[in-house]
């Protein structure tokens, strides 16, 4: 068998270089080329390399939350994204430290990269551009030619809703949806609503009175589903944009005698965990929280690895979980 000291020989490279090289030392800072040399020299001998797993630096990574545990609490959603990135960060050994728009370059040099959850302002996408450092954003987009990104299809989803509830004879269909103000007191856009109207405007079924936007907390689906059950020519569906708003929407529903869903249907949007508890148990988008909040470890993680210069976005697809919050509306002219 070939020795160490044959490859440095045909590679023209020290025997330390080829031991660190063949024995994937991450400390060693040499030319690729000089690599691909030894690696081909140690092939041309036949070299057998010992059956050695290169050892991974276990990363000090920080997570950057855009919403409060208080605010957690009221929409679940980024709540449950959260426990499976520090899940999957104690279940690979990675460090986390907590990142706020306040830190700086400097207290975080010793950051391998960042996790950024929730919505961020164009102001604080810009100071985590300043932090130097890789960075994937869950359910944003953050920086496209800088950092990756893991987002929901809300186009694929939102039609899948709206072509069910169409399916079921639904004409009258309403929108409960939420409105985020960023640090610079800009409004960010809950794109589900846009899908919405463009989807009913294209089957002339769009009505603007049906649309509420407000906050995204069950108070606030409980007011919004008020108003619309107010209304003369009420809605016989509700899409809501988060099961929070469902949940509340639910509770005026009861109070004004009515039933779900043989008075008036409703869709959430993430599948929380208690959906499937309401009575009747709700119809709603369910999103791959788990898998977003795991995959967005893993995606920092391999860039930060492997040197990875170009961003990724990953654009994952939901289901519709039918329940029983919808009911099929009878043809009118038949009855």
């Amino acid at each position: 068998m070939a020795t160490i000291k044959e490859i440095a020989e045909l590679a023209g490279v020290s025997v330390t270089t080829v031991s660190r090289v063949l024995n994937f030392d991450d400390t060693l800072n040499v030319q690729d080329e000089t690599k691909r040399r030894v690696f081909e020299a140690a092939d041309r001998l036949e070299y057998q390399i010992k059956d050695k797993k290169r050892k991974k630096k276990k990363l000090k990574l920080g997570l950057f939350c855009s919403y409060s545990p208080e605010e957690e609490l009221e929409d679940t959603f980024y709540l449950s994204i959260r426990i499976a990135v520090e899940k999957k960060l104690d279940k690979e050994g990675f460090k986390k430290v907590i990142v706020t728009s306040e830190d700086t370059a400097d207290n975080l040099a010793k950051l391998d990269g960042i996790i950024c959850l929730g919505t961020f302002s164009k102001g604080i996408v810009e100071r985590i551009r300043g932090f130097h450092k890789p960075a994937v954003f869950i359910d944003a987009v953050g920086d496209v030619e800088l950092f990756d990104s893991i987002v929901v299809n809300l186009k694929h989803a939102v039609t899948k809703v709206m072509d069910y509830l169409v399916d079921a004879g639904h004409e009258k269909i309403a929108f409960i949806g939420g409105r985020d103000v960023d640090s610079d007191g800009k409004e960010i856009v809950d794109m589900r609503m846009p899908i919405y109207s463009h989807y009913l405007e294209e089957k002339n079924l769009f009505h603007e009175e049906y649309i509420q936007i407000g906050g995204f907390t069950p108070k606030h689906g409980y007011r919004m589903g008020k108003e619309l059950l107010a209304l003369e020519d009420r809605p016989t569906a509700i899409f809501c944009a988060n099961d929070s708003l469902a949940i509340g929407c639910y509770k005026a529903v009861q109070e004004a005698m009515l039933r779900v869903p043989e008075d008036i249907s409703v869709v959430g949007f993430n599948d929380i965990s208690m959906t499937k508890y309401l009575v009747p148990p709700l119809t709603t988008v369910h999103v791959p929280m788990d898998f977003m909040g795991e995959e967005a470890v893993n995606m920092l993680a391999e860039r930060i690895y492997t040197n990875r210069e170009i961003s990724m976005k990953v654009s994952v697809p939901a289901k519709l979980v039918i329940r029983e919050s919808v009911s099929r509306r009878k043809d009118e002219n038949n009855i």
